[in-house]
């Protein structure tokens, strides 16, 4: 029974998307189902000011003695940080918890990158939330007011979507990596996440639009200037 358990979980974690649905896809529907219940979204006035949103769509999680999580998301950032939303960047995120349970559930997770310092820090090729760059769990709401210190300090905020239920969530210990090989089936060639996201000369690709046209939507101008952030180390 354990054996049987086990592959039935592994078979589910390891399941690819189907043709139709890519990993932009999926993330666009996220925005857009999360984003459409405003009592219960991402509030707008903070995603006004977000230069960056990244989007994990069903976030696999598991627990086989020592747990971990395991997801690959899409970031998308807004044109030199207060245009229009551009080209989307490929990651990884990955934590480690230690527990006995077995099990797994699937998570959507989405968070806001606020500051423009938050956004240089995050294509980095590998970089621990809480630790390299502040995260706090998001408010949820129609706007932030009530929002506590911590959170409207924070480079960034994190939300997450298990069974229905959106909150706020932590991301502290994360890691996030940058996913070149995801990048160049994207683009057809290597490109790097500073270039996709802070150049302004990567052209966005058709299935993206999409999901630029969903933020846009929800949040058609805001965020804060990069300034220098592309000659940026």
């Amino acid at each position: 029974m354990r054996r049987f358990t086990f592959v039935i979980l592994l078979l589910t974690f390891c399941a690819p998307a189907s043709a139709d649905e890519t990993q932009i896809q999926k993330a666009t529907n996220v925005v857009n189902e999360i984003m459409s219940t405003p009592d219960k979204g991402i509030p707008r006035d903070l995603l006004n000011k977000a230069v960056c949103v990244g989007i994990i769509p069903s976030e696999l999680k598991g627990a086989f003695l020592i747990g971990g999580t395991y997801g690959r998301g899409v970031l998308v950032c807004r044109d030199r940080g207060n245009g229009q939303w551009g080209a989307p960047s490929m990651f990884t995120l990955g934590a480690g918890s230690v527990g006995f349970q077995i099990g797994g559930k699937s998570t959507d997770v989405v968070f806001i990158v606020m500051v423009p310092e938050g956004a240089r820090k995050l294509v980095k090729d590998s970089v621990k939330l809480g630790a390299e760059l502040s995260v706090a769990a998001g408010p949820v709401g129609r706007s932030a007011e009530g929002a506590t210190d911590a959170q409207m300090h924070a480079e960034i905020l994190s939300y997450s979507r298990s069974r229905g239920l959106f909150a706020g969530a932590s991301l502290d210990g994360a890691i996030v990596k940058q996913d070149w090989d995801d990048n160049q089936k994207l683009y057809g060639h290597k490109v790097s996440a500073k270039d996709i996201l802070f150049s302004g000369e990567v052209q966005i690709p058709q299935n993206a639009r999409q999901l630029d046209d969903v933020l846009a939507k929800y949040s058609p101008k805001g965020g804060q200037e990069f300034s220098r952030l592309s000659a940026a180390p």
